[in-house]
């Protein structure tokens, strides 16, 4: 496995001349993040060695290298999920490559489905903390690095939740914080499985972010990350909803979060 990450790296080496120190995972919500990158370099990753590829409508499948403004950046177009049959070295992967690059800051972000009563569609929600509900641990297996029981006490930066939230507040933009709570996907949450969710804790549950993140803090890279509420997992609130439905909202709400974490990746 560090052989694997130690090729991947050495590769992308060959081909950036200058590494950035920021990483930014252009989840369900940043797509239009990447048109907004200059001096690109873009790597498809079936060009990458031991890269998986994304089979996921709506995810795209290359690593950008450039510039956000001023502030140079390494970005993820398109994520790989558990449920599309990976396991969760190949799912996490990328953040490991990240880690042998010399990444030291994550920016993700994700869809997700509500299950706090005071959210509403289209709202953004900071994520405080996760619950992880994945069937396979990230870190199950040799320890690569790093602590083999690392504290997760603070997997999310507390420093960089306060930026977003003064960020928020300067440009107008309503946000909410709150629990993520991963789960395997890929089918949406029943009733009753939202109302478990809530019960144990959860403002917002996904299909992703909660097995990087894990890696991320393992590997000592200080992490960010934000949900769109697409949908609703409230009583008296759930509809039916469909993968084009949640793209259609998170469309909807993405250049706020656009703007907040734009903001935010500058002044790291």
């Amino acid at each position: 496995m560090l052989e694997k990450i130690q090729e991947t790296a050495a590769y992308i080496r060959g081909k950036v001349k200058e590494m950035p120190a920021t990483a930014i995972i252009l989840g369900t919500g940043l797509g239009s993040l990447a048109n907004e990158i200059t001096d690109k370099q873009e790597i498809p990753y079936e060009e990458i060695p031991n890269f998986p590829v994304s089979t996921v409508e709506g995810h795209s499948g290359k690593l950008i290298f450039g510039k956000l403004d001023e502030k140079k950046i390494m970005a993820m177009q398109g994520r790989f999920h558990y449920y599309e049959g990976y396991c969760m070295k190949e799912v996490t992967f990328p953040i490991r490559v990240m880690r042998e690059l010399g990444i030291r800051t994550l920016f993700v972000s994700n869809a997700s489905g509500g299950t706090n009563p005071e959210f509403e569609i289209g709202d953004l929600m900071i994520i405080t903390d996760h619950i992880n509900f994945f069937p396979e641990h990230p870190l199950r297996g040799k320890n690569l690095y790093g602590d083999r029981f690392p504290d997760m006490s603070e997997a999310y930066s507390r420093d960089l939740i306060t930026k977003a939230k003064e960020i928020a507040a300067e440009k107008g933009i309503k946000v909410q914080e709150g629990v993520y709570l991963g789960t395997q996907g890929p089918t949406f949450e029943t009733p009753a499985e939202y109302k478990m969710f809530r019960i144990l804790g959860a403002d917002a549950v996904g299909m992703s972010t909660v097995p990087e993140v894990i890696v991320a803090h393992h590997a000592g890279i200080e992490v960010f990350g934000m949900s769109i509420i697409t949908d609703l997992g409230v009583e008296g609130k759930i509809m039916e909803v469909s993968h084009e439905e949640v793209q259609i909202a998170a469309n909807a709400a993405q250049p706020k979060m656009t703007a907040i974490m734009r903001e935010m990746i500058n002044r790291a």
